[in-house]
């Protein structure tokens, strides 16, 4: 027969390794938009400590316009992984890709400075289909970029129709079921998903049943991300760092590691 006391403290320290795995798991966050009234309320110096003391070793940042991310970039080039986001203030996000002129500007920043991605950008169905659009996928093509898409299963299978060999991190998980976000992995090896803005994947600490199997299914392609679309935002950095450290200690530690910061890490050498 079991010993009960054995068990009572094989139980006790189990819960303190994961524990302990919560509060150290680092963190790519790849989310995260520093936009110009975020530059305003939250200086790039208070930034940078908000991300590191919420263990936060690297970040995909954006912003609008891409004067923020540049700062942020300058403050902690060891934490930062610029993208370039295609809007000069926020007003663009439903009219840009109709806008010929935000191409004259993306190239202008291009030629300027390094990134390693496009997004996060919005497009939805046939807006892949615009001028705008091609341009910018081609844009990716020849600068090796990964693609941040805020888009539905529709324009993400578009962007791979124009270009199969595109690199493409789906913004929010498409904020659709996990079912059919694990039908669209399923069909495309170079697509990624990220997290940010979603609370379903958890259930109080615990991962909920259908997305851990769309987890254990996909364990190379999900991240987290916080999805700093306002100044205030910035500030639930950390809450939103501890919240992802708890839900993610119910998972084996492997799987655990590759979604805090692994599966980020590796989307990004596949750019290489």
């Amino acid at each position: 027969m079991a010993n009960p006391m054995k068990a009572f403290f094989t139980l006790i320290l189990m819960v303190m390794s994961g524990t302990a795995m919560a509060l150290e798991l680092p963190l790519f966050d790849a989310h995260i938009h520093y936009s110009h009234d975020a530059v305003i309320a939250v200086p790039p110096e208070q930034a940078v400590k908000l991300l590191r003391d919420a263990g936060v070793t690297k970040a995909l940042v954006s912003s609008s316009d891409d004067d923020g991310t540049q700062k942020l970039l300058s403050a902690a080039p060891d934490v930062i992984v610029p993208s370039l986001r295609p809007y000069r203030r926020r007003g663009e996000i439903g009219t840009w890709m109709h806008d010929t002129t935000v191409i004259d500007y993306v190239e202008d920043r291009l030629s300027r400075f390094s990134y390693r991605a496009l997004g996060e950008f919005h497009a939805f169905g046939e807006d892949i289909e615009t001028p705008v659009l091609r341009r910018m996928i081609e844009l990716a093509r020849q600068n090796n970029l990964l693609l941040h898409a805020h888009s539905d299963a529709d324009a993400i299978e578009r962007i791979f129709k124009h270009y199969p060999e595109a690199k493409v991190l789906w913004a929010h998980s498409g904020f659709t079921n996990p079912n059919a976000v694990t039908e669209l992995l399923a069909k495309h090896d170079n697509l990624w998903s990220d997290l940010a803005f979603r609370t379903d994947q958890a259930r109080g600490d615990v991962v909920d049943p259908d997305w851990r199997k769309a987890f254990e299914a996909f364990p190379d392609r999900f991240m987290i991300g916080t999805d700093t679309f306002a100044p205030e935002r910035w500030y639930y950095i950390k809450p939103h760092a501890d919240y992802a450290r708890r839900w993610l200690s119910s998972l084996p530690a492997e799987l655990a590691e590759n979604i805090a910061f692994r599966n980020a890490e590796r989307m990004l050498e596949a750019l290489d």
